[in-house]
């Protein structure tokens, strides 16, 4: 061992010290996005190679095959909120266990089923802890962790969710190979496999002060990091999720985030159906996924840096109606081309929007109860990614096209880049109650 570290100028000691090193909010960082791609790529990006498989077995309606994204959905609307709360008082490490694994339960009940009722109810339950261990504990622990970087750190969190699409060939290769009941049973055997990873990945280094006792303008770091890189104080204008829902802020971002997600949810669970009708085959298909991946991604970094540079409500508008033009060119789709632009048009748009918008609802709403707001917003949010992959089934079993159904959706996104210019940071219930200490008189004016 002594040998390898002196010819290689390395040894596995060094490698481990500079991990230990890496401060503690974007070794956060790094874990959810690892998170998300592996939470994203069999769900929010490989769903529609799962739902073309039961189709084709099944020959269920559009309606139906799309709905079960609906009832998924809906049941993570209601749970939201308890979700939220949980993830506060549990913890982002704790939250991820449980999460992955009852996800990885629900995709091995998937691999079993043989009718609708139970077709949606594993959908349900892998739903639910692909949720509550994936997305949410990741962005709500970002959150604390890097609040002076928090669009890039979210940006990081989000990307994972862009990158989880490049695993969709794989997936549609192992369901071509080896059928999809197979590939859904190995999704959900891995799922509680590594479970236990992402808790040790949160929990087996801890930063130099515990959690939110200390400001970090009043911590020394012999390391020499500066202060931002740890977790801040809870602000006591930070808002509880009882203050902000009595905000005009919050509605307007959870209004203008629930417009954009119509199109989202429907392009998770749509897009293959889609290229597929137009007569591009299901592996071919699935190469543009990862395309859209590369390009979110990309712009995903992008948005994070402009959303820690400048005002965030201005880039949000112009990334939502990119991401809206992206709807209307995948309705005119007619070949691969034209899917291939598509991507690229979406993936701008729908990843430099993402990291800004939830960064927003950090910088107004602070860190305290970030995790409960969000869970709060996710109830209208969830609504519409609850009711998009339906009414698009439904449109097109009645229409025989999804052309309109995605014009209407294009029109959405574009209403939610101009709501957005309508938000404002909310005065906090005490602003207007300056701090005791400079409710105390002056020796001079006492005397």
């Amino acid at each position: 061992m002594r040998t390898f570290g002196r010819a290689s100028g390395r040894s596995p000691t060094r490698a481990y010290r500079k991990i230990r090193r890496l401060p503690y909010g974007w070794w956060v960082a790094i874990t959810g996005m690892t998170n998300m791609v592996f939470t994203s790529g069999p769900t929010f990006q490989g769903s529609g190679a799962i739902l073309l498989a039961i189709e084709s077995e099944f020959g269920w309606s559009r309606a139906v095959i799309g709905g079960v994204a609906s009832f998924g959905r809906f049941g993570g609307t209601l749970f939201g909120p308890f979700e939220g709360y949980l993830t506060d008082k549990l913890g982002s490490a704790r939250m991820m266990l449980y999460g992955l694994i009852l996800g990885g339960i629900g995709f091995i009940f998937l691999s079993q089923i043989h009718g609708v009722l139970t077709y949606y109810f594993a959908f349900l339950i892998l739903s639910l802890g692909f949720s509550m261990g994936g997305f949410v504990p990741a962005i709500t622990a970002v959150n604390k962790w890097l609040p002076r970087r928090r669009a890039t750190g979210i940006a990081l969190v989000v990307g994972g969710s862009s990158l989880g699409g490049l695993l969709v060939p794989a997936l549609a290769w192992g369901i071509s190979e080896h059928g999809w009941r197979t590939t859904t049973l190995w999704i959900g055997i891995v799922s509680i496999a590594v479970a236990p990873l992402f808790y040790l990945a949160l929990t087996w280094r801890r930063p130099s002060y515990p959690p939110d006792t200390r400001a970090p303008e009043q911590t020394d770091t012999p390391s020499g990091k500066k202060p931002e890189q740890h977790a801040l104080q809870p602000s006591p204008f930070d808002f509880t999720a009882r203050q902000a829902l009595h905000t005009r802020a919050f509605w307007i971002i959870t209004s203008t985030h629930s417009l954009i997600n119509f199109s989202t949810a429907a392009v998770s669970a749509h897009l293959l159906l889609h290229l597929n009708d137009v007569g591009i085959r299901p592996i071919t298909a699935a190469t543009i996924i990862p395309i859209m991946a590369v390009v979110a991604f990309t712009f995903q970094m992008a948005g994070g840096l402009i959303g820690d540079k400048f005002e965030k409500r201005y880039p949000i508008s112009i990334f939502a109606a990119i991401q809206g033009t992206g709807m209307l060119i995948l309705a005119f789709t007619t070949g691969y081309s034209m899917a291939v632009l598509f991507a690229v048009v979406w993936g701008i748009g729908f990843g430099g929007r993402t990291p800004i918008l939830h960064a927003l609802r950090g910088d107004y709403f602070g860190t305290k109860a970030f995790a409960t707001i969000l869970g709060m917003s996710s109830v209208v949010m969830g609504a519409s990614m609850a009711l998009a992959p339906f009414i698009v089934g439904l449109a097109f079993d009645i229409q025989g096209t999804y052309r309109w159904a995605f014009i209407a959706l294009a029109l959405l996104a574009y209403g939610a880049s101009v709501l957005i210019l309508f938000v404002s940071r909310p005065a906090h219930p005490t602003a207007g109650m300056p701090p005791v200490v400079e409710q105390e008189p002056s020796p001079a004016r006492a005397s």
